[in-house]
């Protein structure tokens, strides 16, 4: 326990409510590395040509995915959510044409779709009660991301649509400026998401306080 104390863990499970303690240890963005690519192709699309609202394809698992899913699967057109994504549907596609995409935590807060989102220049909705996110000493989330506690998933719709589009702008825009600190390079670049690991660690160096 006193070596635990003493750890500056770099989690993707981020859940304050399972003793991660966001002073001490490092809230890490899953990524998801197909082959040899390190970071999904660019298929982001103009704003103007995004006529999807929101978007969300994932299997079931969870409470908040289960509510999600029940209230929002094949109800609406301009809510296109699916559990398992029909074949001739393409999942980065739908995400380049959709203004937000939905990241609801699974059994784990964290889920690789947050940066496949940013990736692909679409708002993330986060849908999570207890999630630390990512770098969020040095950024404010609130300026390119939509976060909705799981009881109000049923106003989800309704509160999409109360975005101005003069404030969707000003969140697409932040996207985009943000995206590099979620892209993995070989070998790493300034600002790239190694380096905010690092910087998070670093500014948690503070927090640890070793008995001598």
């Amino acid at each position: 326990m006193e070596l635990y104390k003493n750890l500056i863990r770099v989690l993707c499970n981020a859940n304050t409510s399972e003793g991660f303690e966001p002073a001490k240890d490092v809230s890490l963005p899953e990524i998801n590395i197909r082959g040899f690519e390190l970071n999904p192709p660019m298929v982001g699309q103009h704003p103007q040509n995004r006529p999807i609202l929101a978007f969300f394809a994932g299997r079931l698992h969870g409470r908040i995915r289960e509510i999600l899913l029940d209230r929002w699967k094949g109800k609406d057109e301009e809510m296109q959510v699916y559990d398992i994504l029909p074949k001739h549907l393409n999942y980065q596609e739908l995400m380049g044409k959709s203004k937000f995409c939905l990241c609801p935590s699974g059994y784990e807060v964290a889920s690789p779709r947050l940066v496949e989102s940013i990736n692909a220049g679409c708002v993330p909705v986060i849908v999570s009660d207890y999630y630390e996110l990512p770098f969020s000493d040095v950024l404010d989330w609130t300026k390119f991301s939509i976060v909705i506690p799981s009881k109000r998933i049923p106003e989800i719709k309704t509160l999409l649509k109360d975005v101005s589009e003069t404030k969707y702008l000003k969140l697409y825009k932040r996207v985009i400026k943000v995206r590099r600190h979620f892209q993995l390079n070989r070998p790493a670049k300034p600002f790239d998401v190694l380096h905010m690991i690092i910087h998070s660690v670093w500014l948690r160096r503070l927090n640890v306080r070793l008995s001598h």
